[in-house]
């Protein structure tokens, strides 16, 4: 459906009639804007100056000119590895982004689109673990597994317990139940496609905006995670998250390098929503639409 702006920008209601928002509206939310912003654009400002300009009165609200030296300083400090920490959480981040949502649409295909005895039993079980804290309740195990394996101090044991998300799979199977018609499954058996055919050709273009704002979910989810991997890394294999904290037990009055570390650790969430932010938008109104 395409929807036809009128004079203003305004749309028109499925009734015919026309909506705008009226001043009060657009002040308000121009204000949540700004206070949403503001601390962001804070601490991209403090991580461009010195300790000194920092605790300032009143303090700057415009950026200086010491961000390469501030960064370099940040890179060669030895007790947060900041830049593994970087790269870790990179790799960590992608790969259980690309599982849990690999595994999500495969799922939400065979829950929403296939008929087996027990799914609804399993889908059941699966929305179980959603309202079950299972990482704070099973931390102790969890390590005791680790240990036993001899993954302690190794990403593999930050990745492994990620790898398969319960909202993931709800979310995709939800998605796939009402962007995919089963006469559009139906007409690619017919034509004599296989159950992989079908989800490779008929399911995946159906749910990209959907898998667009899971992996937007499940990258921040996994980038910001900092309980696991403090409990299981050691100080010198560090993700981003632990690599913060450790840079501020060691430079806890250092405000410009603790600035600085947390503008960086935030730059490649920014970076992956200005690359997917069209399929993440789209995909949000797509199932606001629907629903």
């Amino acid at each position: 459906m395409t929807a036809i702006r009128t004079r203003g920008g305004a749309l028109p209601e499925p009734g015919g009639r026309i909506w705008d928002a009226g001043p009060l509206t657009k002040a308000v939310l121009i204000l949540a804007l700004v206070l949403s912003a503001f601390p962001i654009y804070y601490m991209f400002v403090m991580a461009t100056r010195t300790n000194e300009e920092a605790i300032d009165v009143p303090p700057p609200l415009l950026p200086g000119g010491h961000l390469g030296e501030n960064v370099s300083r940040l890179l060669a400090t030895e007790d947060a590895y900041f830049l593994t920490g970087l790269v870790n959480s990179a790799i960590v981040s992608v790969t259980v982004t690309v599982s849990v949502v690999l595994i999500s649409t495969l799922a939400g295909f065979a829950f929403a689109k296939l008929r087996f005895r027990g799914g609804k039993v399993l889908l059941g079980l699966i929305l179980v673990t959603m309202m079950v804290p299972l990482q704070q309740m099973g931390v102790v195990p969890l390590y005791e597994l680790m240990v036993t394996l001899g993954w302690t101090g190794q990403l593999k044991a930050v990745i492994l317990p990620f790898l398969v998300n319960g909202f993931g799979v709800f979310m995709m199977t939800q998605y796939a139940t009402q962007a995919v018609p089963d006469e559009l499954v139906e007409a690619a058996r017919v034509d004599g496609a296989s159950t992989m055919r079908v989800y490779a050709s008929v399911i995946l273009p159906a749910l990209r905006p959907g898998m667009a704002v899971l992996a937007l979910l499940v990258f921040m989810q996994t980038w910001n995670e900092f309980m696991w991997p403090l409990i299981v890394l050691n100080p010198d294999n560090p993700t981003v998250q632990t690599s913060i904290a450790a840079l501020n037990q060691a430079h806890g009055t250092d405000y410009v390098m603790l600035f600085t570390g947390t503008a960086a650790s935030v730059l490649p969430l920014f970076v992956v929503f200005i690359a997917f932010g069209r399929q993440i938008v789209g995909g949000i109104m797509e199932g606001a639409v629907k629903a």
